[in-house]
């Protein structure tokens, strides 16, 4: 356990900025299985409303510092050629 209070002080903030990273990350992860569930069922219509509302939570997490910017962009385009390649 830490002795000085500087260090006591990063303990507990490191633990709010885990939580909040946490929530948001997982977040994201719903938006992507929601985008993956649509693709599935090969309902082109939903998926491209729910890749939109998934891009949109991909790119807060970013600005807010939970993914980095390449990792955004590498999910962002994985998930659209998934829903691309859904066939009317």
């Amino acid at each position: 356990m830490a002795n000085i209070k500087s260090a006591k002080k990063r303990i507990l903030v490191a633990e709010r900025n885990a939580e909040r990273n946490k929530s948001i990350r997982s977040k994201c992860r719903t938006c992507v299985k929601k985008v993956d569930a649509a693709c599935e069922a090969k309902d082109k219509a939903a998926a491209e409303a729910a890749l939109k509302v998934a891009i949109s939570e991909l790119e807060k997490a970013t600005s807010k510092g939970v993914y980095k910017k390449n990792t955004t962009s590498r999910k962002v385009s994985r998930l659209t050629k998934q829903v691309n390649a859904i066939a009317e």
